[in-house]
């Protein structure tokens, strides 16, 4: 990815990509606001050293005396990484992820500065709090990275470290940020907020998944059968599915096998047993959950990347 965006300005691309990272920008910083940082939980990135520093300096600053802003630190934090960044690994931020984190950062304590409440969290309760808390942040950041910009920060440390070393870069992210966890645990001295941290983590990259990946409520059969020309009809004539032969043989017998790959949806599934149930009982069927199916019949992979 280039430095300079590719899109053409105004285009209907670049106005669907700059406005769900307006509103990723803003739900993200909701969730902080609201949910994460009012109990002090620390869901790793530059945001969650951000809290622990907006706590640690109560009444230190005369301009900032309920602690220094979190937006202003994770902006503070962003832009030398993302320099870094740059010189290091090369051109890979585009300007859309600076707008990301630029527009995280002011919808933060923009909207922390319009509470009348200052600090105090919408929900007493904390588990409640981490689930939509991540819920919130995690659909915020699946909006950016949809929109294929990146949250920055802690991203680019575990980029730069995975250049000079020979670790992966997930496992890489994963370290960078329960360090950062583990900073709260240090600074409070309370063993319950990186346990609610790490639940929050969780949380977070599942929503950042839903959203990237969507909900399908469609299954993925292998079926192995004797049959395979009864459920081959089935399939075709009746569910008015499509299919793909696979061909196998058994480990033991060594006898040719048909493998049928094919998707349906959950009640097809139950129909498409109960067929295979009276024809074959001794037939053998894997049932697979699907996130996401491209292709002819269902979305289109055209539109997909185009979207």
């Amino acid at each position: 990815m280039t430095f300079l965006p590719n899109d053409k300005i105004f285009s209907l691309k670049w106005f669907k990509d700059y406005s769900m990272i307006v509103i990723g920008a803003f739900i993200l910083a909701v969730g902080f606001v609201y949910f994460i940082s009012p109990h002090r939980i620390v869901p790793g990135g530059v945001y969650g050293i951000a809290i622990v520093v907006h706590y640690m300096t109560v009444g230190l600053f005369s301009f900032a005396p309920d602690g220094f802003p979190i937006g202003l630190f994770g902006l503070i934090l962003n832009i030398p990484l993302t320099i870094a960044g740059i010189k290091i690994l090369g051109p890979r931020f585009g300007v859309k992820t600076v707008v990301g984190f630029v527009l995280s950062s002011v919808f933060m304590d923009v909207i922390t500065y319009m509470r009348v409440d200052g600090d105090a969290p919408l929900v007493a309760d904390i588990l409640l709090s981490c689930v939509f808390g991540g819920v919130l942040v995690g659909f915020g950041l699946g909006l950016i990275f949809k929109a294929r910009a990146t949250s920055g920060g802690s991203d680019i440390i575990a980029m730069i470290i995975a250049k000079y070393t020979r670790m992966q870069l997930g496992q890489l992210m994963i370290y960078v940020d329960s360090t950062i966890v583990l900073l709260s645990l240090v600074a409070f001295k309370d063993w319950q907020i990186p346990l609610y941290s790490w639940v929050v983590i969780y949380i977070t990259g599942r929503a950042i998944d839903l959203v990237l990946e969507g909900s399908d409520y469609n299954k993925a059969l292998l079926i192995i059968s004797e049959k395979h020309e009864e459920i081959k009809h089935k399939i075709l004539v009746d569910l008015e599915r499509g299919g793909t032969y696979l061909k196998g043989s058994g480990m033991f017998t060594g006898n040719d096998k048909h493998i049928i790959y094919t998707v349906v949806s959950r009640r097809e599934v139950a129909i498409l047993e109960e067929f295979i149930s009276t024809i074959d009982p001794d037939a053998f069927i894997t049932v697979m959950d699907t996130h996401e199916i491209l292709g002819e019949g269902f979305q289109s992979l055209k539109h997909k990347v185009q979207d």
